[in-house]
């Protein structure tokens, strides 16, 4: 027991992140019914957006992550109203290539600026840890945690409460309905994939304190969010939120008994066991 709870709440830590930015693509599929290729290379972006905040601005990354905020939710709401609605034409088919397309395009310039050094960041606080008892978890992995929390809640307030949720779930059940009664459906499309876009910039502030940042970095974590968004339920909040801890929990585990580098194998069984079991996966239902 003395390293199984603490595994299990390291595993909670790391699954909320990966919630996180399972929410952002789970909230652009309930909306707009294509999955965001260019999901994991936004992240690394925000990655890189916060390194640069720290090293050139001074900026520590939980202080940058209203700006960056703000900033990736621009850039999310642009991407999508003026490049892949526009280069897409409306075709669903034409959108997984275009966002396909944006990841390669990000991935090489990032490559090209960049290059593939791997980059971290110094924060004073990166060694303090928060005593729960039965654990000592690492202070950054704890705000992680609270925070991931905290931004899934107002995540779920903005859909369920606001009247921009209402129209983001009258688009996601009935676009054409939605255009009839005045809603512009084009500028919903837009903001959730802006929304959607602010959440990997809040993981990557959140991540960056403990991690580091690579051109490649985004595709793990898009590997992992594609299976908690499946194994969730696709288009479901609570599903996400739940899959992601969920997953993370199981990899902590499986990395405990079989070793840190196999520690995904658990997320993967899991994935192909829900699959079988449950294909709607754990909660399948629409912005729920």
């Amino acid at each position: 027991m003395s390293l199984l709870l603490p595994s299990i709440i390291n595993g909670l830590t790391t699954g909320a992140i990966y919630a996180l930015v399972a929410l952002g693509l789970t909230l652009i599929y309930g909306v707009l019914h294509i999955i965001n290729f260019a999901h994991g290379s936004l992240l690394m972006l925000a990655l890189y957006a916060a390194f640069f905040a720290k090293t050139l601005l001074g900026l520590d990354p939980y202080a940058a992550l209203p700006v960056l905020l703000l900033g990736f939710f621009a850039l999310g709401y642009a991407l999508q109203r003026w490049v892949i609605d526009w280069a897409s034409h409306g075709r669903d088919q034409n959108i997984l290539l275009v966002t396909l397309g944006l990841a390669l395009v990000i991935d090489n310039l990032a490559l090209f600026f960049w290059t593939s050094t791997t980059r971290t960041i110094d924060v004073p606080y990166a060694f303090e840890v928060v005593d729960l008892g039965v654990a000592l978890v690492p202070l950054p992995r704890a705000i992680a945690f609270v925070g991931a929390l905290v931004l899934a809640a107002l995540l779920w307030a903005l859909v369920g409460w606001t009247d921009l949720g209402k129209a983001i779930r009258a688009v996601a059940r009935e676009k054409e309905g939605a255009r009839l009664v005045g809603i512009r459906v084009e500028h919903i499309y837009a903001m959730s994939f802006g929304i959607g876009t602010a959440c990997v910039a809040a993981a990557a502030c959140l991540l960056l304190p403990t991690f580091y940042v690579t051109p490649q970095v985004g595709y793990a974590f898009v590997l992992v969010a594609f299976t908690t968004v499946v194994l969730g339920g696709m288009g479901s909040f609570l599903g996400a939120l739940v899959g992601g801890l969920l997953l993370g929990v199981v990899e902590a585990l499986c990395g405990l008994f079989l070793g840190e580098s196999l520690g995904q194998i658990g997320i993967f069984a899991l994935f192909i066991l829900v699959l079988l079991l449950r294909p709607t996966g754990l909660f399948g239902a629409r912005l729920a």
